[in-house]
């Protein structure tokens, strides 16, 4: 029996706007760091609102420049409900891109890999649909936001 195969649906595209990193020092992990996350924006065929202050991107960057991404955060869509998103994702790059990246500097998101994996919760009926969802995106970093195309998973 094959497995059913699996399409990606254009879900929203999401602008987190950030404040500057946080830079805790090397820990046993890596090297720790926390942006906070001070707003923004998310729209797309299925969903659209607002990005709540609060919540943060709980960053590790390993030896070799590769960074593990951990974000939670609180969504309000465009008809008031609350929607809780956690991402986990990867970045990397060679090491002149992702010293141009730290510096702020604009780089074309083709010149490095950086990939999330979305889950979401809420109570609110109207998108109960997501709790069931498993959602992918490809990002970029600018100087001071992540932007990102969000795909579910069918």
């Amino acid at each position: 029996m094959e497995c059913h195969p699996v399409n990606l649906e254009p879900l929203a595209t999401f602008q987190v706007d950030l404040d500057p990193i946080l830079d805790l020092g090397d820990s046993h992990w890596g090297r720790r760091r926390v942006i906070n996350i001070i707003g923004g924006a998310f729209d797309g065929p299925r969903l659209s609102g607002s990005v709540l202050p609060g919540g943060a991107d709980w960053q590790i960057v390993h030896a070799d420049g590769t960074i593990s991404v951990d974000t939670r955060y609180t969504l309000r869509t465009h008809d008031d409900a609350l929607l809780y998103i956690s991402t986990s994702g990867v970045r990397h790059g060679t090491p002149g891109v992702l010293a141009r990246l730290a510096r702020g500097e604009e780089v074309d998101p083709s010149e490095y890999y950086f990939r999330l994996f979305c889950r979401f919760e809420t109570g609110d009926e109207r998108y109960l649909w997501l709790n069931r969802t498993l959602a992918v995106a490809s990002a970029a970093r600018t100087a001071a936001a992540v932007r990102y195309d969000a795909y579910t998973l069918t």
